[in-house]
């Protein structure tokens, strides 16, 4: 694989597929305010993707801000901290957003929010003391992925020659990353210098969809006076068409590489970071804060005051929602994340994750056409960025055909949604392709 070089990004890659979807940025100017703190917070111990944590508190136990609640001996994992001063109440199980059973701290807040003892700047001094302050941290992706971010980092060195900073935000409604690019410009640049010393990494992308002209615009001048004329770091603005933020097609349009299935980023020479996550990073090392607290967009037709609010871990939606005035009328679908991957909830008892970058409250008449007949129209495999073809696979999995789910592809799909976006005939294609892969799984279990 050949290095980038330093001017590498000339021209934006084009990339087949994805959908033009309304860009519904209204909260892009609403500055981020944080919420009250709550009477109780329950944050549970799966949070990321990877092996569950532990609780490593016990009932009546008194906690402070950012102590550790739970861990895991297992690599790909990341500790999770309380969000709120208090007392713990309980410990057990509940249900998550996607119908996972997780075990949960719950902490009664005592109001004060006082900070943990050993909460302390880290020392990190080598490219083993970033990955270790980043592990402590408790970082996990806060695009909406949640992949605990010292495992993306622990690559071997010379292995990697470019870092992608997400700035796309291409879901409708989402404004939090613009926010973080207004608010926190200096602690994303700040970081970024941090991570490409100590990784060696030679160049930098920061990625913006060219919707968010303010964002390039400060982006590009801390940039510029950061990178001293060195051009390895560049703002680099892309076409707002969506999934223009997904890992790979973000990838493809920066450097024109191509990940191939099964693989990741770091085996064609990237990285690809959540902005917020980057600009994370920065305050961590300054004040040794774990991940206690994030950012998220409030938006909707069925919610009164649509906000940007930074909120603890573990806070309910409908505490969230009550602070943005509650309902505008009756919702008919509450999602967490996008409206385009996010996922439906029924319940607003349940606790804010660190992956949700979102609560969308929408009425009655943002429903979803019903279900007719397929016509054959080609527009879903058209709309695929990698060139799947829906209507095949949902063929195959009806039949539970393995061997032909496997060859057309069903693994690949990264379910962002742009098929099922396309189809006038309002086909649940990307639950089908959730089911392709389940075919599949099942069918290598019993093996």
């Amino acid at each position: 694989m050949s290095k980038l070089s330093a001017g590498m990004v000339k021209v934006v890659k084009k990339v087949r597929g994805g959908v033009h979807v309304s860009h519904s940025k209204n909260t892009a100017e609403i500055e981020s305010v944080r919420i009250p703190t709550p009477q109780k917070v329950v944050i549970p111990m799966q949070m990321h993707i990877g092996a569950p944590c532990v609780p490593c508190v016990n009932v009546g136990d008194t906690v402070a801000v950012g102590q550790l609640v739970g861990d895991s001996t297992a690599y790909v994992s990341a500790p999770i901290h309380a969000s709120v001063s208090g007392v713990v109440k309980a410990v057990g199980d509940i249900p998550l957003p996607n119908g996972n059973i997780s075990k949960a701290v719950t902490i009664e807040s005592d109001g004060e929010m006082r900070l943990y003892d050993g909460v302390k700047p880290p020392t990190v001094e080598t490219r083993e003391d970033l990955i270790k302050a980043v592990r402590d941290s408790g970082l996990v992706g806060l695009g909406g992925a949640g992949f605990p971010t010292h495992v993306k980092l622990n690559v071997p060195k010379g292995k990697i020659d470019t870092l992608i900073v997400n700035a796309a935000e291409c879901e409708p409604y989402i404004t939090v990353d613009y926010r973080e690019c207004l608010e926190n410009s200096w602690d994303i640049l700040s970081s970024i210098k941090t991570i490409k010393e100590l990784l060696e990494i030679p160049n930098v992308v920061i990625a913006v969809e060219n919707n968010k002209p303010e964002a390039i615009k400060i982006l590009s001048a801390i940039a510029a006076q950061e990178d001293e004329g060195k051009d390895e770091i560049r703002v680099m603005p892309l076409s707002s068409r969506y999934p223009q933020g997904a890992e790979k097609i973000m990838i493809q349009s920066a450097t024109g590489r191509q990940v191939p299935p099964g693989k990741l980023p770091s085996d064609v020479g990237c990285i690809v970071m959540n902005v917020g996550s980057v600009a994370f990073i920065a305050r961590y090392l300054k004040t040794g804060k774990p991940l206690v607290s994030r950012s998220l967009t409030v938006d909707g037709s069925a919610v009164k005051e649509p906000k940007n609010v930074r909120v603890p871990i573990g806070i309910s939606i409908g505490e969230i929602i009550d602070f943005c005035g509650g309902f505008s009328e009756e919702p008919y679908k509450i999602i967490t994340g996008g409206p385009m991957m996010g996922l439906a909830v029924t319940d607003t008892d349940l606790p804010i994750l660190k992956q949700n970058n979102a609560i969308l409250v929408f009425s009655e008449k943002e429903k979803l056409k019903n279900e007719t007949e397929c016509i054959h129209c080609g527009k879903c495999a058209a709309a695929c960025p990698f060139s799947l073809q829906p209507t095949a696979i949902e063929r195959y999995e009806k039949i539970k055909d393995v061997e032909a789910l496997k060859k057309a592809g069903a693994m690949v799909c990264m379910e962002c949604g742009s098929c099922a976006y396309s189809c006038p005939a309002g086909k649940p294609l990307v639950q089908v392709m959730r089911l392709a892969k389940k075919v599949i799984k099942e069918a290598g279990d019993k093996k």
